[in-house]
């Protein structure tokens, strides 16, 4: 495609128009090379921060250019959206800092510290409906009594062009990359990073990454033709059903592959980049190292910038997903004992385990258990490990010290 060849789309030239309207109003993030990611997945890999913007999210971009780019009766009549994340912090913060009043209609089910944030920034918060659809049509039924102007989260000409300012500073920073990897969800930063890449060097590969619960743009473009699965998914944030119009047709034209990374493989990408690099991505943000993980041969030898599009990630599921990884790699384990119900006994177990250098997180005295005889109780253990191998010494020393012991699954 050239540079305006799918139509609506914005060209190179929105996209440096619109870099021009966010410079010193937006983080130019940081863009460096992991050697330890590069060494563990086979590929040199470039990390483009995305999470360290001021709401924590790429969003900013396309929010600040759409917002730019609003006629005078437009800003005074002000914007509204529909979103339960980082567009509608993006979109909030950018208009109060502009002077616009903005809107945000959000699903009813979101998350009180959510809403909370949105308001922070000044916006008016409605909340309607049970999911993301019913916030869109209450935004469309409230724009129309308003005379509001909607800023979509992706399928919006400048929206594309404010995200694909991304793909400018990467390749200004390193030109020599050869392969972009990018999180999809409705498609707004792909189609604006392929885009701009695209037009600068012609031979780039441009991948996109999806998660397997909502592979809505892999499916649109005959990518994927799995089963329809459904449910909720860690990568929130490109938890969306159907992509854009605009948006799958520049996919179409410009993205090579679009790889479709299981769960599993999303939440060992938050904790490798958490561990590795210290840094903290919400689900989507992980999707780009998920796709390197997921098909390393596609990415082998390549020299690849990846987006970490986003940082928000709920406390909770941040938690269940570092204590997920603990139990994959084997660190953290479940051991039932039985032991003679008499004193002492459950004291010397548990000097075991921290003779082995064990960390015992939770442990349930399970006198009456149907599983255990009369004279003997059951305890069930939740262990951390400091090395997935010490795990067959600490059942030996158990089994020496005369208790029955079983690993269990979690």
């Amino acid at each position: 495609m050239d540079q305006g060849g799918t139509a609506g789309a914005p060209t190179l030239a929105d996209i440096q128009a619109a870099a021009g309207r966010l410079e010193g109003r937006i983080a130019r993030t940081p863009f460096l090379h992991s050697s330890t990611l590069s060494r563990t997945l086979g590929a040199e890999v470039w990390l483009k921060f995305e999470n360290l913007q001021f709401t924590a999210s790429f969003k900013e971009r396309g929010a600040l250019n759409r917002l730019m780019t609003l006629s005078p009766d437009e800003r005074a009549r002000g914007v509204i959206a529909a979103s339960a994340g980082n567009h509608a912090q993006g979109v909030a913060y950018h208009a109060a800092r502009n002077g616009i009043a903005a809107t945000i209609v959000m699903p009813e089910t979101t998350p009180n510290v959510k809403v909370a944030r949105v308001r922070e920034h000044g916006a008016r918060v409605l909340l309607h409906g049970a999911d993301f659809s019913a916030a869109a049509a209450e935004m469309q039924r409230v724009a129309a009594a308003e005379g509001l102007t909607i800023v979509h989260p992706f399928d919006d000409p400048a929206i594309i062009a404010g995200q694909g300012t991304v793909a400018l500073e990467m390749l200004a920073d390193v030109p020599e990359l050869d392969t972009l990897a990018v999180p999809i969800g409705g498609g707004g930063l792909i189609a604006g990073v392929a885009i701009a890449a695209r037009a600068l060097k012609p031979g780039i590969r441009i991948v996109g990454v999806q998660s397997a619960v909502f592979p809505g743009m892999a499916r649109a473009l005959g990518r994927f033709s799995g089963p329809r699965r459904g449910g909720s998914s860690v990568a929130e944030g490109i938890a969306v059903t159907e992509p854009g119009a605009l948006t799958r047709r520049i996919a179409g034209d410009l993205v090579d592959e679009i790889v479709v990374a299981d769960e599993d493989t999303i939440e060992e990408a938050v904790a490798l980049l958490l561990g590795v690099e210290k840094t903290l991505t919400e689900g989507a943000g992980a999707a780009g190292i998920a796709g390197l993980m997921s098909r390393p041969a596609l990415f082998a030898g390549r020299r690849v910038g990846v987006v970490l599009s986003g940082g928000n990630i709920d406390t909770r599921v941040l938690v269940a997903v570092l204590q997920r990884h603990l139990t994959r790699i084997g660190r953290m384990v479940r051991i039932r004992a039985e032991l003679p119900d008499n004193p002492g006994s459950l004291a010397r177990l548990t000097a075991i385990v921290a003779g082995r250098g064990g960390n015992i997180y939770e442990l349930r005295h399970e006198r009456f258990s149907a599983a255990s005889r009369a004279k003997e109780s059951g305890v069930a253990i939740d262990v951390e490990l400091r090395d997935a191998d010490d795990l067959a010494p600490l059942i030996a020393d158990l089994e020496a010290e005369g208790f029955a012991v079983r690993p269990e699954a979690f």
